[in-house]
């Protein structure tokens, strides 16, 4: 089976190659990756459809959530919105059968109270996450093919060895001694392993009777901080360092914060302590199929590649 692959040089592309390369079915790649994708006029692909080369698309080119808030507006727009629309177009007058689309969970919330379902009104602030919903919407008004199937994929924050996101930030904290301050505060997060979505995504490409339609991607079980620090000092060979400073102490810190512009105000106390959890019911409900790895086995991987790289 042949599948083209868009964003093929990130993260999530390059783990999705070597997944379907472990197994024991043959896969050839086609892969397109940001330099010919910046000038795409809609025909290298198409044509690259058309000629029946392509049995499924995954489509993970997209301009990633700027945490340094350096980015332009446009440029969410331009990537995750426009050229979403003209792969998308290009699909449907292909001969693929597959289209995947990944989006995020922040198409929908920036902060829910309670699991987040695909049921949940989209309501998105970041320019960020309106380009990724706009996209969904675009892909959701087209008429689907009866021979054609179609995903759209919305993951919390996707991790595996070599990834370089937050979990890093964390893991650099703890392996410097630095003991973390919020333990008082109880949150839950929803994590995504890069095998867990790896499995999917076979899964969706393999069996045609999975229905199309939104899904969110998430780990069974969801962590808390607390919890995840605990993980990474395990990955060390550390004892956790956790101080349990008292809720209100540490909130009218973060108040004093807002005045004088200290690395804690109360925007960031919210993002560090705030609950969000991804229910994965519907898409474990569709594949009828237990996921390969525990949230914990997969952020011990990915803690555990961090140490060997140290």
């Amino acid at each position: 089976m042949n599948i083209v692959v868009t964003g093929s040089s990130g993260f999530v592309g390059q783990n999705i190659q070597l997944y379907f390369n472990g197994l024991n079915e043959k896969y050839t790649f086609i892969t397109l990756g940001r330099e010919k994708l910046t000038n795409y006029d809609g025909n290298n692909l198409k044509d690259t459809l058309l000629s029946g080369n392509g049995s499924a698309l995954i489509h993970l080119a997209g301009k990633a959530h700027d945490l340094k808030k350096i980015s332009s507006s446009s440029e969410y727009y331009t990537v995750n919105t426009e050229l979403t629309k003209k792969i998308f177009n290009s699909f449907l007058t292909s001969e693929s059968k597959c289209f995947i689309f990944l989006s995020s969970v922040k198409a929908v919330a920036d902060g829910v109270e309670g699991p987040l379902t695909e049921d949940y009104i989209p309501n998105p602030i970041t320019h960020y996450g309106k380009s990724k919903l706009l996209a969904e919407e675009y892909i959701l008004s087209k008429q689907i093919p009866a021979d054609k199937r179609v995903y759209i994929l919305r993951p919390c924050m996707i991790h595996g060895p070599g990834n370089k996101g937050n979990l890093n930030l964390l893991y650099k904290m703890v392996s410097k001694g630095i003991p973390w301050p919020l333990g008082s505060f109880e949150n839950k997060r929803s994590f995504c392993s890069i095998e867990n979505l790896c499995f999917i995504i076979k899964e969706l490409i393999n069996r045609e009777e999975i229905p199309s339609g939104v899904y969110n991607i998430a780990d069974d079980v969801s962590i808390s901080t607390n919890q995840l620090i605990q993980l990474i000092a395990n990955s060390q060979n550390k004892d956790a360092r956790i101080l349990k400073i008292p809720k209100s102490f540490i909130s009218a810190l973060a108040r004093l914060g807002d005045f004088l512009h200290l690395p804690l105000n109360s925007e960031r106390l919210q993002k560090l302590s705030e609950s969000y959890v991804v229910s994965n019911t519907k898409i474990k409900t569709a594949i009828g199929k237990p996921l390969p790895i525990s949230s914990q086995e997969g952020l011990l991987k990915t803690l555990q590649s961090f140490n060997s790289h140290a």
